[in-house]
């Protein structure tokens, strides 16, 4: 008897618009909210929901982000009943290929679901910050009786041009897809998040597989090519918090929404059944000095503070020197600002060192420090 689902993470992505974070490591190996990294919030959906079984598909960069997957320790993936297995492309009797798409990345490991025969496949990203139980998303999937279920997520209509949108009938049921529509009819996003009828999905990907003008992309091909024949294509509508860190703007935006007023994105509850695990770092305890000031700010284990940071993401390891200022910015492990310099509406990359006096301001833009 296979298993009932399994998890299919896609993390192979270069993430070239987040510019210099992901030129030595993939986007979703990148350290995000303090002590995290994107890949931690997938993973740890998957535990939370319930998940045993995950192929982590990794692509650019992949020995970095290989070895942080592990075995799945960090999040509970590794027992007995539990599998998470890394799947980067490899040579077979037919030959050596990269992924050319996210339904192709699928498609060159049918071997390794047909192992596990599972009776349903979640299909994930591994770029984007939220808390999901997918376990709700397949339950509604069940009860409809779908051959596809996609996460959507309502968005304002001038956002809309930049995602595959849905259009549904009062039952939620999909009746067109549109892929980034200048003129769209309706605000339902797709999330990147897919349920599929494991014996649908195989019969799809061998298809879209054998279509020499196809992009091999689910948004783009398979989707289109389900409506085209009729299969029972579901829209789960998901409110909570979601979001898309592709840029260094909206990266930055994610990790100011931990510590806005509002807290958009909530990781600090003791009563939340969706906890966010990752590695820890084995650091000795934060330090804050005798004159620094903190305010409003998240300070991870073993950064030290000896000058001024309000309203602030500092990860580990990280140095503030006496009179130096950060304002508005996150700053990644082991990066040391020294005395006197300013750091305003920025992000500062790993092990970076800001020097003495140095004046960072972004203005309305963010500022990237990098080495």
């Amino acid at each position: 008897m296979g298993k009932e689902i399994v998890a299919m993470l896609l993390a192979g992505g270069k993430g070239t618009r987040l510019e210099s974070l992901t030129r030595k490591i993939a986007k979703p190996a990148v350290s995000f909210g303090g002590k995290y990294r994107i890949i931690d919030f997938p993973l740890s959906n998957c535990a939370n929901s319930r998940i045993e079984t995950v192929g982590v598909l990794t692509q650019y960069e992949s020995v970095a982000l290989n070895t942080y997957v592990g075995n799945g320790e960090k999040w509970g993936l590794n027992g007995v009943h539990s599998l998470t297995a890394s799947l980067p492309p490899r040579q077979t009797e037919q030959g050596a290929a990269w992924y050319k798409g996210t339904a192709d990345a699928i498609y060159q490991n049918l071997d390794f679901l047909e192992s596990l025969n599972p009776e349903y496949v979640l299909i994930l990203s591994g770029d984007h910050i939220y808390k999901m139980n997918y376990q709700l998303m397949l339950d509604d999937h069940k009860k409809n009786n779908a051959d596809l279920t996609v996460a959507v997520l309502n968005v304002t209509v001038q956002e809309a041009s930049r995602f595959g949108i849905m259009t549904t009938d009062d039952n939620m049921m999909i009746t067109k897809f549109t892929e980034k529509p200048s003129k769209p009819t309706s605000t339902l996003a797709s999330m990147g998040i897919y349920i599929f009828n494991y014996k649908v999905l195989k019969q799809a990907l061998v298809f879209d597989a054998k279509q020499e003008k196809s992009d091999h992309d689910f948004g783009k091909d398979v989707i289109p090519y389900l409506l085209s024949k009729k299969k029972r294509l579901l829209a789960y509508r998901f409110d909570g918090y979601w979001k898309d860190v592709g840029t260094i703007t909206s990266l930055w935006n994610a990790n100011m929404d931990l510590i806005d007023d509002d807290a958009a994105l909530d990781l600090y509850s003791l009563e939340d059944d969706l906890k966010i695990f990752s590695e820890d770092t084995n650091s000795v305890p934060q330090y804050v000095g005798k004159q620094a000031e903190v305010t409003n700010s998240m300070v991870n284990q073993g950064a030290i503070i000896l000058g001024h940071v309000t309203h602030s993401v500092i990860f580990n390891e990280a140095v503030i020197e006496e009179n130096a200022t950060v304002i508005d910015s996150v700053i990644m492990p082991n990066v040391i600002v020294k005395k006197g310099a300013y750091i305003n509406r920025a992000i500062v990359a790993s092990a970076v060192v800001i020097e003495e006096g140095r004046r960072i301001d972004g203005g309305e833009d963010i500022f990237l420090v990098a080495n």
